[in-house]
């Protein structure tokens, strides 16, 4: 698999990544089994990038990828998050950014995941409370101490990306993007790029949605967070259905799949954008990593914006609860 270079500091990874919260969190149960097997797979098939966080599970994904590199360390780019307090049970408890924080954070990531160093540090959400210059002190302290190497934040404001990188370079920014949520394009895509940061999407799918196989949300195991995922509702779901059907069409005359598309469309909107589908299957693993050799002509681009234009997801992406945590 090809590379890509996210920020100017150095930090090269695969074009693209796995994302392993679903493995542990917000997507029904996991197989611990299965889902290590995914995380080998991915490495045997040039995958470098691993992303993870404290929240997910909570810790207990950290942990599983911790397991699933023993021996494996120097052939992967460990990305994790930090950003909620959480009491030792796991209860959230709001968002937390204090430095003191930060800095007890990245020792208890670094013990779950069995590593000296982690390679991407993200501030997982903003915290209004603390100042970003702040938090990003702390986290350059982090890197002085060689705890950490790279820098990143996650769903960040442009205003908070500026103040972030004038105290220390970030090298990569977190936030959803896809066919389905185009809303970076405005804003956030201009600032990245003009600051050097690279970018990397989360649910580059659309949560699943893009793969053209939900039909209906009773489908979902109890305790699947896309049931109480605004766009899986009601008419909502209906609406975004004809989004997904659209893409479809596109996929059956490349001789692809939906999602494939959907991730192709993702790397064709330039070379410092690194997805990070997730799964716990190695087909869909494999899937996903084919997209990377699907080329896209102008005409096909031009057709797949057509079919899923800025705001054409109906619905907000997340609940009330979850949006009032993203930094506007």
């Amino acid at each position: 698999m090809k590379t890509r270079t996210l920020g100017t500091q150095g930090l090269t990874v695969s074009e693209l990544g796995l994302g392993c919260m679903g493995m542990t969190y917000a997507y029904g149960s996991g197989d611990e089994q299965e889902s290590i097997a995914v995380i080998h797979r991915a490495i045997e098939l040039g995958i470098t990038l691993l992303d993870t966080a404290e929240i997910y599970g909570p810790f207990t994904n950290e942990q599983l990828v911790g397991r699933a590199i023993q021996s494996k360390r120097d052939r992967v780019v460990i990305a994790t998050k930090f950003g909620f307090g959480m009491s030792e049970t796991g209860a959230w408890q709001g968002l937390n950014s204090k430095p003191d924080h930060v800095r007890q954070v990245c020792d208890a990531s670094l013990k779950r995941l069995g590593t000296d160093y982690i390679d991407l540090f993200y501030q997982h959400r903003v915290d209004p409370a603390v100042p970003i210059e702040e938090t990003v002190g702390a986290m350059a302290e982090l890197v002085q101490q060689g705890k950490v190497r790279y820098l990143g934040l996650s769903e960040a404001s442009p205003n908070t990306i500026r103040r972030a990188h004038a105290v220390h370079p970030i090298s990569a920014l977190q936030s959803e993007y896809s066919l389905w949520e185009r809303g970076a394009e405005a804003q956030i895509l201009p600032t990245v790029r003009e600051l050097g940061i690279g970018f990397v999407p989360y649910s580059p799918v659309g949560r699943g949605f893009l793969t053209g196989q939900i039909k209906r949300v009773e489908d979902f195991a109890e305790g699947d967070y896309r049931r109480t995922d605004p766009r899986f509702q009601g008419e909502n779901f209906n609406k975004n259905l004809k989004l997904v059907d659209r893409v479809k069409q596109i996929a059956q005359e490349k001789n692809a799949t939906p999602s494939q598309i959907a991730l192709a469309w993702l790397l064709h909107q330039g070379d410092d954008i690194v997805p990070i589908p997730g799964t716990k299957r190695r087909a869909y693993l494999e899937e996903n990593t084919a997209a990377a050799e699907i080329e896209l002509s102008h005409e096909v681009l031009d057709r797949l914006n057509q079919a899923a234009p800025v705001g054409a997801a109906s619905g907000d992406r997340y609940n009330e609860k979850m949006m009032s945590a993203i930094d506007q």
